[in-house]
């Protein structure tokens, strides 16, 4: 079955009122292919959710970039999902492997918030990848399905789940994985889908790239069989921004 092609771009911590003013003006104004080629999502830093969403044009959507694990309560600084919820906020970035190294959130912490996202009705970029230690130890496919089974113990429904495969080696360093690697451990991650999930999740899932994706590579990338869009960081906040999304167009053609 066809997968719709999705970019998501994702600001981090980055970002004042003005320059975010000045990225979605830059957005809106954009000729890009339309929303039956390509899904856009954009993710903001929590406190510029409602002023992006406010303004950003109709086909574009927005994600939170985390959301707590349980329902609302005594967390102090957290968001949960019923919040997100609140503000329309469709999708939500989980298990980014800066939260995952930084805050040590484990396998089964993300899963549980895999989950709880999915129960209150968001949809959810559920990232997964290996450092280059493990890469270089052959741990690459190891790493990965641990990562994705700890969700699919979780959960049934797969329909509102995106996998976000970013090797941490190739986030903001400059360094990419090839096409063809990438390509590689997202046939690897489907085989493994069809293997312990089902082939229907398998063949209907979308397996996105992240690492260090800018105008100059996304094309190559975007026409492997099994990359399905891209998670894009630094390269979001600039106009290449708008490439990266025109790169559906070549996308298996």
């Amino acid at each position: 079955m066809a997968r719709k092609f999705f970019v998501g771009g994702n600001w981090k911590c980055n970002g004042t009122v003005a320059e975010v003013n000045k990225i979605v003006k830059l957005l809106n104004e954009a000729d890009v292919p339309s929303e039956d080629v390509v899904e856009v999502v954009i993710s903001p830093p929590f406190v510029f959710l409602p002023q992006v969403k406010a303004v950003l044009r109709s086909d574009f959507a927005v994600a939170a970039q985390n959301a707590w694990v349980r329902k609302g309560g005594a967390y102090t600084g957290e968001i949960s999902a019923e919040m997100l919820i609140n503000l329309e906020i469709p999708w939500v970035i989980l298990g980014h492997s800066e939260r995952r190294a930084l805050l040590k959130e484990s396998n089964e912490f993300v899963a549980d918030k895999v989950a709880c996202a999915l129960s209150q009705g968001l949809k959810v970029i559920a990232c997964i990848g290996e450092t280059l230690e493990q890469r270089e130890a052959g741990e690459t496919l190891n790493v990965v399905s641990e990562q994705t089974k700890a969700i699919a113990e979780k959960i049934k429904d797969w329909s509102n789940v995106v996998l976000a495969y970013e090797p941490v080696w190739a986030i903001g360093t400059g360094k990419v994985a090839t096409p063809v690697q990438a390509q590689e451990v997202h046939a690897d991650l489907r085989s493994w889908l069809a293997t312990n999930v089902s082939s229907e999740v398998a063949e209907s899932v979308r397996i996105i790239y992240g690492g260090s994706v800018n105008a100059g590579n996304c094309v190559e990338l975007a026409g492997q069989p099994d990359v399905d869009g891209f998670l894009v960081g630094g390269a979001s906040l600039k106009a290449e921004f708008v490439d990266i999304i025109r790169s559906a167009l070549v996308s298996k053609s």
